[in-house]
């Protein structure tokens, strides 16, 4: 449940991976929105265990059913490139001499998240979590609801005003 409620932030949430990650370890990152890594395995069957925090459930929708099979029967460990190109990770990156680059790299992706208006960010991470577990006329449904919320945003606004006066935006989070 810990995990199904950090999935269930409001906000983008952003793993760092410095170095191996392996079983539960891994499906909290795999919880998580954004993801940057080093090294990762699921490791549960070289133990007798099948991944039991939603490892079967959000790997499979992260990289597809075939990889997900795969990676949990195996338990083979992949480094951060091999997971950054079947989709498991968003940025891979080589490891600076204070052991920290995975989260130096979220930091700056955090950066650029930040001065977006957050109601519009909360509402495409509602929209994308909900609409993935739905047929896609039932996602464009949520996405529409969505999209409705933000309409009368003073965020909205701003960021509309601000783009016809060529300033950037000054977002208030209302």
């Amino acid at each position: 449940s810990v995990l199904s409620s950090l999935a269930a932030l409001p906000v983008p949430t952003i793993a760092t991976i410095d170095g191996y990650t392996v079983g539960g370890g891994l499906e909290r990152v795999l919880a998580c929105d954004l993801r940057v890594a080093a090294k990762m395995d699921l490791i549960e069957t070289t133990r007798g265990l099948l991944p039991g925090a939603g490892g079967t459930q959000r790997l499979p929708r992260c990289v597809g059913i075939g990889l997900a099979k795969e990676l949990i029967f195996t338990g083979r460990q992949i480094d951060g490139q091999e997971a950054a190109s079947m989709g498991l990770v968003n940025h891979a990156v080589p490891q600076n001499s204070e052991g920290d680059a995975a989260y130096q790299r979220a930091l700056t992706l955090a950066k650029e998240i930040l001065p977006r208006a957050p109601f519009a960010v909360k509402m495409g991470k509602l929209a994308i979590n909900r609409g993935i577990e739905v047929d896609i006329a039932s996602g464009m449904a949520i996405e529409g609801m969505c999209y409705a919320q933000n309409i009368p945003t003073r965020d909205r606004q701003e960021g509309m005003a601000a783009f016809r006066e060529k300033r950037p935006p000054r977002f208030i989070g209302k």
